[in-house]
């Protein structure tokens, strides 16, 4: 359907990819994954034509049609939301564009009758009668209601036009779908919506996400980069993730035997065939894996950061009063009379639609933010960590890594400091590096390496894994696992969510849902549940 053929990208000395050979076929869904800077965005552009290979060339068949979700929020916003999701099948716009121009003409002639009679042609062929309808519907799947469709890009909120650019891309049945993080911004329902569209998408799709959950259900295939490379395996994340692991763990044991090896192997490769869900993708995905040989499977490079967080001391029972609090930003109410105790050991994600309600409680409970009314106790033993979404203000001064991390450590030697920044894959030369220069993800791997160094026994994190690659989404999903003390946490990371939380509290401008002993999952599929929900918000 789409193929490289040796395929580079260089920019100055720095070489982006190399040689890259890589056919994507019709019918499967691939995960593009690679560190952060591993350079899937640029691929993707490199696909869609955007960006230009430095040797190679990039085929896609003839007559198949490519969509990429598009990433600039104010192109379109002189067009209507209809038109905006229309204008993602090119030559279906550019026939009813054409058409108008020609109905318009006030010395309409018999060549124009003729040329309308062929574009009529056409238009039928690409099911353009349908087209409106067809928009409209997808637009309805993302929560744009039609009233919504005759408004212009530039009324809608920012969050509105990103669910407007996806269903572009994926209007008109396009025989190729690139898709960059198709669910940032996507609230939880919006995301399930999206699985089962791509999993019974029949096409070829190619997408990144940092979203485990999004790339197990989805995915066929994963296509990692590493070295300037790109491999296809076949599976979905988890698969990719888990067997590599094993076969490095295996080649790092010499005196493991080979018959035994390979049994491990194929019974691992069974368990995940046998897990299969009834999805078509599923399907297809144990189809692949009942073909494949254990010499297809290959170990990963791949450096995972050791995320561990241990309490200097256990908390008392009496851990957190909340009490009739209430608070309102700019005239909106964020939540009212909130009376909830948090127990010791409890793992709480606090879930809903707006993420501002759940940053305004943490910075309250951190004494960040006044609250408008009511009050919160904390237990006297308590130690508290917290991990703010807007980490800005702890990276405005001029410190080294080294240097900066040592304000948090009761231990400053350097030695130890040095250590520890190694733990978050920061070693050699890069414990030199000024803070101000860090990337998001760095950042991000810099505050947990402070919480670490803290020992609470209360952990607060407001969407931890925003601008974190997957290897350290997988290393902070395992530490907070492992943590025994209590964790209050806001994600859109499904799997983060569902491995970790014991209790889950949905907050709601009319009242809060609070579901002990409810997993993620339960909460998003109990019909109960979602009909109390929605209560809340009419």
């Amino acid at each position: 359907m789409i193929s490289c053929n040796n395929v580079s990208l260089q920019y100055g000395q720095r070489k982006l990819f190399s040689g890259v050979n890589i056919t994507f076929s019709s019918g499967n869904c691939y995960g593009l994954i690679g560190a952060n800077g591993s350079g899937k965005s640029t691929f993707l552009k490199i696909l869609s034509g955007e960006i230009d290979t430095t040797t190679g060339e990039v085929a896609v068949l003839t007559g198949k049609r490519l969509s990429v979700l598009k990433q600039d929020h104010f192109a379109f916003d002189e067009f209507s939301v209809l038109t905006t999701v229309i204008m993602g099948h090119k030559r279906l716009y550019e026939i009813m564009c054409q058409k108008d121009e020609l109905y318009a003409k006030a010395d309409f002639n018999d060549a124009d009758g003729m040329l309308i009679a062929d574009l009529d042609h056409e238009f039928l062929e690409l099911d353009g009668w349908n087209a409106e309808s067809e928009a409209k519907k997808l637009l309805r799947n993302v929560g744009i209601s039609e009233e919504q469709c005759a408004l212009s890009m530039k009324q809608l909120e920012a969050g509105q036009k990103v669910r407007v650019l996806l269903v572009q891309a994926l209007f008109g049945n396009p025989d190729i779908l690139l898709l960059d993080e198709p669910t940032n911004h996507l609230d939880v329902e919006t995301c399930m919506w999206l699985e089962e569209f791509l999993c019974d998408f029949e096409n070829t799709t190619i997408v990144v996400s940092h979203d485990r959950h999004f790339l197990d259900k989805v995915c066929t295939h994963i296509a990692d980069i590493d070295y300037g490379k790109i491999q296809l395996y076949p599976g979905n994340y988890t698969f990719w993730q888990e067997s590599s692991q094993l076969i490095l763990r295996q080649r790092s044991e010499a005196n493991k035997k080979i018959e035994d090896k390979r049994k491990e192997l194929q019974d691992f490769i069974v368990r995940f065939s046998a897990n299969a869900s009834k999805s078509r993708q599923a399907t297809s995905r144990k189809k692949i894996l009942e073909k494949l040989t254990i010499e297809e499977i290959r170990p990963s490079s791949r450096k995972y950061p050791y995320l561990g967080f241990e309490q200097e001391r256990e908390a008392g029972n009496d851990l957190l009063h909340i009490k009739n609090l209430s608070k309102s930003i700019d005239g909106k109410v964020m939540f009212e009379n909130l009376d909830i105790t948090i127990e010791k050991g409890d793992k709480v994600a606090f879930v809903g639609p707006n993420d501002l309600v759940k940053s305004v409680l943490f910075q309250i409970l951190m004494e960040e933010l006044p609250a408008d009314s009511g009050s919160f106790k904390w237990g006297f033993s308590t130690r508290r960590a917290y991990y703010p979404k807007d980490n800005i203000k702890y990276f405005n001064k001029e410190l080294n890594l080294i240097d900066w991390l040592r304000q948090y450590s009761s231990d400053t030697d350097e030695n130890f400091v040095r250590g520890f920044l190694g733990r978050v894959l920061f070693s050699g030369e890069e414990s030199f590096k000024p803070v101000g220069v860090l990337s998001g993800g760095e950042k991000v791997r810099c505050m947990l390496a402070r919480m670490m160094l803290m020992r609470a026994n209360v952990l607060i994190l407001d969407e931890p894994t925003n601008h974190l690659d997957l290897e350290s989404i997988t290393a902070l999903n395992r530490g907070l696992e492992r943590f025994n003390g209590t964790i209050l946490f806001s994600s859109h990371d499904h799997t983060l969510v569902q491995t970790v939380a014991n209790r889950i509290i949905e907050i709601t401008p009319k009242g809060y849902i609070d579901l002990v002993g409810t997993t993620f999952d339960e909460y998003l599929t109990n019909d109960k549940i979602k009909e109390r929900s929605r209560q809340l918000y009419v």
